[in-house]
């Protein structure tokens, strides 16, 4: 629905046995940064070339990849809609990410880079982060939810009989009526089921044509996201270089997926309390879930891009 594009396509093989499929925007400008972006449940990469032609024109090489079970990433472990058939899937998810982040080290090698990730790929980054923080300038993560708390508990017991009774490879029968479902739902006159992403309608009408978005995670992978949600709330034991990474949380004021940024704040408080230095929170207050494809995109990006200078002006 629109003209920006990367300017390459190449494949990445990791350690976790995936063929990664990973798009590449160059810098238009003197290259200042590194930006790893990582997307969300159910959809996928090719979705962010605006962002990354507009994070090209501020001087960043931008590495956009396909999660395991996403868009054009193979692995024989990971049909859509799974981590992984063996387990593990998280571990693997990570390994993929390294192994992004280590092609393009190698060919910008004195380059800071910082990792963003919306929604899932926010759940994704910030485990990476608390995990390989040495390893990072920085860490933005966007419109994810850590407030697990009792109801996550809960849904990790209905994952766990969906699981016994039907399979963890199938799709959850009631995981989406708990999240895409209600979230729907809790848009006043909505047009479509999926509006909680954006009061765009080209932007959502172009997601719902997307035959790679949109669909039902297994059962398994729902599980694996519980893990990421839990232990990215898990920060009191992170140490002193963890906490010192400069973190940009970013909401929406009318995203049903945070419980309207309610969750992004959570987390900022729960960061800072276990003693994190350089976290700052960012909400838009009309923003609905997908805030690069909604009304405030622009002042989004520019909300980003002065994190990176903040990353490296130190």
């Amino acid at each position: 629905m629109n003209h920006y594009t990367f300017d390459t396509k190449k494949r990445i093989v990791s350690a976790s046995g995936a063929d990664i499929n990973c798009y590449v925007k160059h810098a238009a400008s003197d290259a200042r940064y590194i930006v790893h972006v990582n997307h969300g449940l159910a959809e996928h990469a090719e979705r962010y070339a605006r962002f990354a032609t507009k994070l090209s024109e501020a001087g960043c090489h931008v590495y956009a990849h396909d999660h395991r079970g996403h868009g054009l990433t193979k692995a024989k472990d990971a049909p859509q809609g799974v981590f992984s058939l063996d387990g593990d899937g998280v571990k693997k998810v990570m390994l993929d990410c390294a192994a992004v982040q280590e092609n393009a080290r190698a060919h910008h090698p004195d380059l800071p880079l910082i990792m963003f990730g919306h929604s899932m790929g926010g759940l994704i980054t910030m485990n990476y982060a608390l995990a390989h923080a040495d390893r990072l300038a920085g860490a933005a993560v966007w419109n994810s939810n850590f407030s697990g708390g009792l109801v996550g508990r809960l849904a990790q017991g209905i994952l766990h009989y969906e699981r016994f009774r039907l399979g963890s490879d199938v799709p959850s029968r009631i995981l989406p009526k708990l999240t895409f479902e209600t979230w729907g739902k809790k848009i006043p006159n909505h047009r479509t089921d999926f509006d909680w992403l954006s009061h765009i309608e080209k932007e959502v009408d172009a997601y719902i044509a997307d035959p790679n978005c949109g669909w039902n995670a297994s059962v398994s992978m729902w599980q694996d996201l519980f893990d990421l949600v839990f232990n990215g709330s898990n920060v009191r034991g992170a140490n002193k270089k963890t906490k010192t990474l400069p973190i940009q949380l970013l909401g929406g004021g009318k995203d049903p997926a945070t419980d309207n940024a309610i969750a992004t704040q959570a987390q900022c408080k729960r960061l800072k309390a276990a003693g994190f230095t350089a976290v700052k929170a960012i909400i838009f207050p009309s923003a609905r879930h997908e805030t690069l494809n909604d009304k405030d995109q622009d002042a989004a990006t520019e909300a980003f891009i002065d994190f990176l200078h903040s990353c490296t002006d130190k």
